[in-house]
This record gives structure tokens, C-alpha cells and sequence, in this order.
């Protein structure tokens, strides 16, 4: 792993190739899981903020669910997560005519009609955050069997975890601090065969 400022970036950020291929995958990461996506307590208010928005969007029990409990709750490992329906889908999905399963928090900020584009957990994937007990936060690359066309599109394309990424890197860490990330990128690079 690699130290920059208050972070440690695992080495398959830079190694691993990736890039989403939703016509492949038709968004099954919305769906597949054992809980929702993390969220901050700051990312719970402003999605309670959008949620008149994009409550016509949301399915029947989707809509039951938040009702009961809201758009989020701590799961069982202690993390607060969005609210799922039926222990798979994010009450935010949504489907297209073609059974693709989309964010409706995401396709409301694309229309203009909000300023929240989803959750940083959600938009870093499949780079997961975790929070050391000496203060870093480790950024690890989260291997998961239905993004194998996104790894083999990544591939294709030749672009690394971190460059597909960079949108969501600068929105959670800085421009600053997505720069040193290119540094130490090249610095893996130039090392990666030595001994």
C-alpha cells in the first residue's frame, strides 16, 4: 500500500483494469449485495432532501420501505446503508425498457433536478473506503464477480482502477491529493517489475 496524506492506497488501484459495462451487467451492483450502499450521516440529509424528487421514480416497495424506516439503516455490521427492498434492491433503483437497473438519485441530477448525484461509495465502486483505527482511510479494490465484464472492458480499454475512477476520487479527496495519487500511479509503474 501507498501513504498519500491521510490515506492508504492498496496497489491493485493502480494495477487492476476497469470499466463499467452496463449493458453487460444491466446494473446487478444496485441489486447484488448483503446490504445498501454505505452513506455518510451528511449523504443521508441530502438524500432526504431529493427524495420528493424522485419519489415518483421509486417502486411501490421501495416507497413502503422508506416509509417504515427511512432512507437508510445501520446494517449488520454497524454501517449505515441505504434502505433495500426485499434484502436486494437500493430503494433508489430504477429499470429502463430494457431491464437495466439505474440510480434514481443519479438520473435526477443528470435531468438538473437536484444537486446530489448519488453516494461517494456508489460512485468510488469497485473502490471501497475503510477507516483505520490509526485515523487513515484505506482505499482497497473491491474484486467482485459480476464486474468481470467491467474488469474485461477495463482491460480492452487499458485503463487502470484509479483513471476510471478520477470523477469520483477528486469529488471524495481533492484535486491536490488526486495529483500525488498520479505520482505515486507512475512511481508503481516505473517499480512494478523489480524485485
Amino acid at each position: 500500500m501507498i501513504e498519500i496524506d491521510d490515506t492508504l492506497v492498496s496497489f491493485d488501484v493502480f494495477e487492476q483494469e476497469f470499466c463499467c459495462d452496463l449493458a453487460a451487467c444491466k446494473g446487478c451492483c444496485c441489486v447484488e449485495g448483503e446490504s445498501g450502499a454505505p452513506l455518510t450521516l451528511e449523504e443521508v440529509a441530502e438524500i432526504e432532501k431529493v427524495l420528493p424528487v424522485v419519489w415518483d421514480k421509486l417502486s411501490q416497495e421501495a416507497r413502503i420501505v422508506i416509509n417504515r424506516q427511512g432512507v437508510a439503516y445501520t446494517d449488520a455490521n454497524g454501517d449505515l446503508v441505504t434502505s433495500i427492498v426485499n434484502g436486494k434492491d437500493c430503494v433508489f433503483t430504477c429499470y429502463d425498457e430494457r431491464g437495466t437497473c439505474l440510480c434514481a438519485l443519479e438520473r435526477a441530477f443528470y435531468a438538473g433536478k437536484s444537486t446530489f448525484l448519488k453516494p461517494v461509495s456508489c460512485h468510488l465502486y469497485p473502490i471501497r473506503l475503510r477507516k483505520l483505527s490509526n485515523g487513515l482511510t484505506a482505499l482497497n479494490y473491491d474484486e467482485w464477480d459480476i464486474c468481470r465484464s467491467a474488469c474485461k472492458c477495463g482491460h480492452e480499454m487499458g485503463l487502470p482502477v484509479y483513471k476510471f475512477l478520477k470523477e469520483p476520487l477528486i469529488r471524495r479527496f481533492g484535486q491536490e491529493w488526486y495529483d500525488k495519487l498520479c505520482i505515486a500511479a507512475d512511481w508503481v509503474a516505473q517499480h512494478k517489475h523489480e524485485p
